[in-house]
């Protein structure tokens, strides 16, 4: 298994490109089932997660095409026919998203078989209320054997929909479902995450009738099919979200572009107050930060969209490990999602956690240490941390992070970090 080797105390100077998002392009990429015609993703992410939905999408029959375009990394979906509407453990294991294939596979062909998820390490997240809102659409539902087995004997039929809570992955599910259900679909409670947005205008764009993008109330027309387009992938708000904080943490100036500065906002209000400049810019923003000058302690509690994002919450933890003062984080979001404080607390972090909330007291200096990542945005955080610690820290089971980051290495030692990749043999690559 790879880790990751970081001699901290090096300032961050360069630039730094924003991927397309993450959590966009897997909505996008099961958006391709709706249609019989081609859907080409530009400015598309090359992760772990888009290729596991890449070979689930291949089983159902649908031509996936990787290449370089004018505007760079794009991805070719051709869903000719669906030859096949069974989705094994094996490959919905190794990503959870990967069962919103399951309302797509039901509007198109009026049957699916997808596994339940499984575990998830930062908390339940369990996928009741997609199964309720499919339900809801006139989808006949049974579980058995770690399976779900879902028939729309009449096809889907539009329905009114209250969620309990805010849930991204439902409202991102129903949505997909409902485009091509009969009559009208309204999502009440719906999330409002930029990348529900630009599934939902990439949606329009396949032909699809969707009022109330952005807001909390989504008013779904279903239409008898849809078609294809050509479609760039929102960029990632939160690798813009921890660069930003990386830029803090180490000091330095470091520019980020190819990204849309409004989609941090909740995060830049907390860099500033702690000292960090943040000058947005045309295509993204501009970090910087005396290292001479300490970052002063912000209380932070996670929300949803727009409040700040849980999937930023470990980043920001590790830049207030050297902040003047104590500051109060509240996590709402996942119950599980303080397992990067023990890590931190190795490299010297002052950090006590009860339930949902972590007291961090800032110290002088982090020191190096080996450390293990628990899942995605804790392997990030464990990085910027060790960019700022004295000596060397090394990172296990980085594989967290090839999920969610491209090309992380390669894009902090071009503004001067002093970073590599040691391959599982012990051979750094």
């Amino acid at each position: 298994m790879d880790s990751i080797a970081i001699q901290g105390g090096s300032q961050l100077n360069g630039t730094i490109p924003i991927s397309g998002a993450k959590n966009s392009a897997i909505k996008l990429m099961a958006a391709s089932i709706l249609t019989d015609q081609p859907l080409l993703l530009t400015n598309m992410p090359r992760l772990a997660d888009t290729k596991f939905l890449g070979r689930l999408l291949r089983e159902f029959g649908i031509e996936v095409t990787e290449r370089d375009g004018a505007e760079g990394q794009e991805t070719l979906f051709h869903a000719r026919e669906i030859t096949s509407t069974f989705a094994p453990y094996d490959l919905v294991r190794q990503m959870r998203a990967s069962f919103n294939v399951l309302g797509p596979l039901l509007a198109r062909t009026g049957q699916a078989k997808v596994s339940l998820p499984g575990g998830c390490t930062i908390g339940a997240r369990p996928v009741d209320l997609h199964l309720q809102a499919l339900t809801a659409l006139g989808a006949e539902i049974e579980l058995e054997e770690g399976y779900v087995t879902a028939t729309a004997p009449n096809g889907l039929i539009g329905a009114e929909i209250e969620f309990p809570f805010v849930s991204v992955g439902a409202t991102e599910h129903a949505l997909l479902a409902a485009v091509l259900a009969k009559g009208t679909t309204v999502l009440r409670r719906a999330a409002r995450e930029p990348e529900i947005g630009d599934l939902a205008h990439c949606l329009v764009a396949m032909g699809a009738k969707i009022e109330g993008i952005d807001t909390d109330v989504l008013t779904i027309t279903g239409v008898t099919s849809l078609g294809g387009t050509t479609w760039s992938v929102i960029p990632d708000r939160i690798e813009m979200g921890s660069y930003a904080v990386a830029a803090a943490m180490a000091g330095g100036e470091v520019r980020l572009t190819r990204s849309r500065p409004g989609l941090i906002d909740a995060l830049t209000d907390r860099l500033i107050e702690a000292g960090v400049e943040v000058i947005p810019t045309d295509d993204g923003v501009i970090v910087r930060r005396d290292p001479a000058v300490r970052l002063k302690a912000v209380n932070v509690t996670t929300e949803v969209y727009p409040g700040f994002a849980t999937d930023l919450q470990a980043q920001f933890m590790a830049l207030m490990t050297l902040a003047e003062g104590e500051s109060i984080i509240h996590e709402n979001i996942f119950e599980n999602r303080f397992m990067h404080a023990p890590e931190l607390m190795r490299l010297g972090a002052e950090i006590s956690v009860h339930a949902g909330e972590a007291r961090v007291t800032g110290v002088e200096a982090l020191h190096g240490a080996p450390v293990m990542a628990t899942d995605l945005r804790a392997s990030v955080c464990l990085v910027i941390a060790g960019l700022a610690a004295e000596g060397e820290t090394t990172i296990g089971r980085v594989y967290h992070l090839d999920r969610g980051f491209e090309r992380l290495e390669e894009k902090l030692s071009a503004c001067g970090a002093d970073i590599r990749r040691i391959g599982g043999g012990g051979h750094e690559h």
